[in-house]
């Protein structure tokens, strides 16, 4: 396999340099926007993994606020509200996206399970950040409608897939979840016996990446917005810039710089009960007051990260709008 690609310098520089500080959006508790956020979501998805196993799968108990705040670093998901109950065990990683109606960010916690007793799954906190809303604008994933007609044939289910939250794991075990998101035909091809997806413009964070380089089994839940089905699939995940491959995702006339291989990829479809109670569309917009802009400038302003430039990015997004203006040129300029 031709242009694979094997170090962290030559994927930022592909990827883009990061505006300030990689984790200066990052905090370690759950702060007042996180709890409204986290009130107003009706459904999670969550990896739960160890470096050698890695699996996602989705909680929902049909009503916003099932997930129980414990205190500002630990929350508690109700066992019975996950699809794969038996993957939550004490010890292991967990990567969470908390998705709101209407809301195109998702708020991603990612920690670590306490414990798992008296029928809640209890988790600590490690990092909490908002993600910009790109996956979910790409996917077109809250305009969609209830559709039944969904196959369960694999390739047919790849090819109509429109949104996946990937789940990958460092070599000391510390789990992420990331969603991507793609029109139709865009998000998931074949190609060379594997399945492949490719990297969009983003926080440029390369979490997925960093964690692939060191521990390449990856796992993924992947969605058809509107239908009730959900696709399994896990494998192990290879960087690449080969160029056919990238050029079969172009949209829009703009071709990724960076694709991934997902070798050895074993794929399963099945109907989530999750997501049937949590009854996502057609989707009824929250009411919550949530304002990305102003979270995204709280998170920047709580973390701890120091030095001149994470001073001067404080500095820019206390400016009035500033932070506003900026998700707006991104959103609009920088979607693919």
């Amino acid at each position: 396999m031709s242009s694979l690609v094997s170090d962290l310098d030559t994927l930022q520089g592909l990827v883009g340099k990061l505006p300030g500080p990689r984790d200066l959006k990052v905090i370690d508790f759950l702060d007042e926007h996180a709890l409204r956020w986290i009130a107003a979501s009706p459904v999670v998805f969550v990896t739960f993994g160890t470096p050698t196993e890695l699996a996602v799968t989705v909680a929902a108990s049909g009503e916003t606020g099932f997930t129980r705040i414990d205190e500002s670093r630990h929350f508690s998901l109700p066992l019975t509200s996950l699809d794969d109950p038996q993957l939550a065990r004490e010890g292991v990683a967990v990567a969470t996206l908390f998705l709101v109606p209407g809301m195109e960010e998702t708020l991603r916690i990612n920690g670590r399970v306490t414990s798992v007793a008296d029928g809640q799954v209890g988790i600590a906190v490690h990092e909490c950040y908002l993600h910009c809303a790109k996956a979910f604008m790409r996917s077109s994933f809250w305009s969609a409608t209830p559709s039944e007609d969904v196959s369960t044939d694999h390739a047919e289910f790849v090819s109509h897939s429109r949104f996946m939250a990937l789940a990958t794991i460092d070599d000391e075990g510390h789990a992420d979840l990331s969603p991507k998101g793609d029109p139709t035909g865009s998000l998931l091809q074949a190609h060379q016996n594997a399945i492949w997806y490719p990297d969009r413009p983003g926080n440029r964070r390369i979490d997925s990446f960093r964690n692939i380089l060191t521990q390449p089994r990856i796992a993924a839940l992947v969605v058809i917005p509107g239908s009730l089905q959900v696709m399994h699939i896990s494998g192990q995940a290879r960087v690449s810039t080969d160029e056919t491959v990238r050029t079969s995702f172009a949209v829009s006339d703009k071709t990724p710089k960076v694709v991934t291989r997902i070798e050895n990829a074993e794929l399963s479809v099945r109907k989530s009960e999750a997501l049937a109670r949590a009854r996502l569309w057609p989707t009824v917009p929250t009411t919550a007051d949530l304002n990305p802009a102003d979270i995204f400038k709280a998170h920047v302003q709580l973390s701890r990260e120091t030095g001149l430039q994470a001073t001067l990015v404080r500095a820019a997004v206390a400016v009035p709008g500033m932070m506003r203006k900026g998700l707006e040129n991104d959103y609009k300029n920088n979607l693919y």
